[in-house]
């Protein structure tokens, strides 16, 4: 299974709800899950070193000539159950784009992409073959508009509640035109736990409602 997780804006919380989702999967999959992180914070967001590796940039870089195991060699435990395909240096190279997202979609343990913010072609293919492509966004007018224009459409919304925000979950569901399947409220702890690099032993409680998503 693969799930795609990206945002049309830049802050939107994506990292962090990618995390979090592949976090729960790996908890409750006996097989356990992976990470693939395209947008280059999820070392960070999870609290380990950065890789010393090639990462995905390498691997999207090295043609069809890399070795079968490849993606597993650049893989590091991010968590119990949880491998991280860390992003690593260099641009994006798009053109084993469809193979990375058919190798994600066919592993035997659930596949969570952080894609980040629209717009490159590598994310493109990912989302285009993800079974759930979820947009995460902030209650904003831009964010929506730009959501609402991007060739790329979610089969759901996250949304990253915040206060003194007027638009509602049936607002943001009618302008993007796919359901809102989670709303998490913006929660100083999370921020605590990420500058603490602690969020992947202990998510909080305002994270809870992404349990259900994947």
């Amino acid at each position: 299974m693969l799930v795609a997780c990206w945002s049309a804006k830049g802050g939107s919380g994506t990292t962090v709800v990618a995390a979090t989702l592949a976090l729960q999967l790996a908890r409750h999959d006996a097989n356990g899950a992976v990470l693939a992180d395209l947008a280059g914070d999820a070392p960070a967001v999870l609290g380990v070193p950065e890789p010393a590796s090639p990462g995905l940039a390498g691997w999207l870089s090295a043609g069809a000539d890399v070795p079968a195991d490849a993606l597993a060699r650049i893989e590091v435990e991010a968590a119990p159950g949880l491998g991280l395909l860390p992003r690593g240096p260099g641009a994006l190279d798009p053109g084993r784009a469809g193979v990375l997202a058919a190798l994600l979609d066919r592993s035997p343990r659930a596949a969570v992409v952080d894609c980040g913010r629209v717009g490159d072609p590598v994310v493109a293919a990912v989302v285009a073959r993800a079974r759930q492509s979820l947009l995460v966004t902030r209650p904003c007018y831009v964010a929506l508009r730009r959501a609402s224009q991007s060739p790329l459409r979610p089969t759901g919304i996250v949304v990253v509640n915040e206060p003194g925000r007027v638009l509602s979950a049936d607002d943001i569901s009618g302008v993007v035109d796919a359901p809102v399947v989670a709303t998490v409220e913006v929660d100083p702890a999370v921020a605590r736990l990420v500058d603490a690099g602690l969020l992947a032993g202990r998510l909080p409680r305002s994270l809870s409602p992404l349990r259900d998503v994947a």
